[in-house]
């Protein structure tokens, strides 16, 4: 069991409970290794909270956003983005972003939060911007559309019967996309 494999299962529990989820005896079992396994790796829960908001950051800050930021068409850079984050977003699925909320008054959970949300609003920014947006309502579009993908991803987690990925991906594009 990696130091990785220990962080990812603490995401998986801060998206189900936030951060007072990550525990390590609960962890282990659901990892099926020991305790130990655990102490090879971190010396304490702080050090495996901290490794695994960097695992988040890292997945969806900008080295997570760096192939959407290489389309060079900035139309099919946003089509793109939105596809998978509309695709991502499942009835009922609990959210590491969503649950980290809950806790933003821990300074750890503060400066991740702001490291993801400053990169998805520079690459949606600049994106805009490359469609002919001036710099303001680049701004401004990006930070709406992005207040959009958040509120998906709440209603995603509280409304089963939310309409199929598809039919909200035609409509985000048709919304956020300039014409």
């Amino acid at each position: 069991m990696s130091a990785q494999d220990w962080a990812r299962a603490a995401l998986r529990a801060i998206a189900d409970g936030g951060l007072a989820a990550v525990a390590v005896e609960p962890l282990a079992r659901t990892l099926g290794v020991t305790k130990g396994s655990f102490y090879a790796h971190y010396s304490n829960r702080n050090e495996l909270v901290t490794a695994a908001l960097a695992e988040w950051v890292r997945g969806h800050g900008d080295e997570g956003l760096a192939e959407f930021a290489a389309i060079a068409d900035p139309a099919q850079r946003l089509r793109d983005l939105l596809t998978v984050v509309v695709q991502s977003v499942q009835p009922l699925a609990p959210s590491v972003h969503l649950s980290l909320l809950s806790d933003r008054n821990d300074p750890r959970v503060r400066d991740a939060v702001r490291q993801v949300d400053q990169a998805r609003l520079e690459l949606l920014t600049r994106t805009y911007r490359e469609l002919g947006l001036p710099p303001d309502r680049a701004e401004s579009r990006a930070r709406v559309a992005y207040a959009a993908i958040l509120g998906l991803m709440h209603l995603a987690q509280t409304d089963p019967g939310a309409p199929h990925s598809a039919v909200l991906t035609d409509e985000a594009t048709a919304i956020f996309l300039p014409s």
